[in-house]
Formats: structure tokens, C-alpha cells, sequence
């Protein structure tokens, strides 16, 4: 994926700022695709130079002026294109697999606190995903919010996998500790 479908998808959800966009993008999008707000505006204007997005400057008599981007036909077209490539699924690089395998040649007790500091990060990352359920998808949900919800229940199942993971390796490397 790239950057220019995801801003393209949120730009459809919501026209925006690149400001807007950027803060929007931190609180969704950025959970599981992670991109900085110089990345986005380089973006933005890439987009805009392809007339995939307009920007129509909106005044203000307090702030200063803004642009508010939204998406054009030859935007929608573009997504359209994206959406039925075909997608391979992506695998895992993750630094710490490899440590952990490493353990059986080391001390293995000595990364029982990383274990523990990547167990409170995703207890703490699933307890935001579970603050923006209760907050953003309780009742009957129309197409576009129901779409939402699913990625949001992926990352809850997830982040539920690794807590669930990392107690387990976190058991297994103090019992290896102690042999």
C-alpha cells in the first residue's frame, strides 16, 4: 500500500487540512500505517499535482487561510484501480523474534524486561482500541462505519494475540532462567 491510498481513503472519509489530515491520520490510519506529517504534506502535494486531490483555500477572519483538500474523479479513479490489485500478504520482520531465538544461546532472563515492556505497550494500545469502540462504533453501524469497525477489531484481535503471546514467552523465559 501506499501512502497516497490511505490519505486518498481518509481524505473520502473526511475533505481536510493537511493540519487535520495529519492529526486525523495519528488517531487512525497511523495505528496501522505509520507515516509523519512532513511525509503526508509531501504526499498531499504530490497528489495534488496529479489531480488526484483539489485544495480550495478557505479563509478565516482568525486563523489563517487553510486549504481543504478533497478528492477528484481522477482521485476516486485512482483508489478504484488500487482496490483491485491484488494484494499478497505481508510478512513479519520483527526484531525481537530474533532475539527471543537468540535467547537459547544467552542469558534468556535478560530480556524478560523488553518482553514486559512490549506486554504494556500492547495492554496499552488495546485499551485505546477499546476506548474508541465503546466510543465510535456502539449500535446499528451504516456501510462506511461497519467497514471502520472491522479494521478497528482487527488490531483489537491483534494486540489481544501479543498480550496473550508475550505472557507466554515471558513464562517460558523465566522457567528457562531458573534451570
Amino acid at each position: 500500500m501506499s501512502l497516497d491510498h490511505a490519505l486518498l481513503v481518509s481524505l473520502l472519509e473526511k475533505p481536510s487540512s493537511g493540519y487535520e489530515l495529519a492529526r486525523r491520520f495519528d488517531r487512525s490510519i497511523g495505528y496501522f500505517w505509520h507515516a509523519t506529517h512532513q511525509q503526508i504534506y509531501r504526499v498531499l502535494a504530490r497528489m495534488e499535482a496529479a489531480h488526484w486531490i483539489v485544495a480550495k483555500i478557505q479563509a478565516s477572519a482568525n486563523a489563517p487561510d487553510r486549504k481543504l483538500f478533497s478528492v477528484t474523479g481522477p482521485g476516486r479513479k485512482e483508489l478504484s484501480r488500487w482496490m483491485i490489485e491484488p494484494v499478497e500478504p505481508e510478512g513479519t520482520r520483527d526484531t525481537l523474534m530474533v532475539k527471543l531465538r537468540g535467547a537459547a544461546f544467552g542469558d534468556a532472563h535478560c530480556l524478560v524486561p523488553e518482553f514486559e515492556h512490549h506486554r504494556a505497550a500492547h495492554a496499552n494500545r488495546l485499551t485505546c482500541y477499546r476506548v474508541i469502540e465503546s466510543r465510535d462504533f456502539s449500535g446499528r453501524l451504516d456501510p462506511q462505519r461497519a467497514l471502520q469497525y472491522m479494521v478497528l477489531k482487527s488490531g483489537i484481535r491483534f494486540e489481544q494475540g501479543w498480550l496473550e503471546w508475550c505472557e507466554e514467552a515471558i513464562g517460558l523465559l523465566r522457567s528457562i532462567s531458573k534451570k
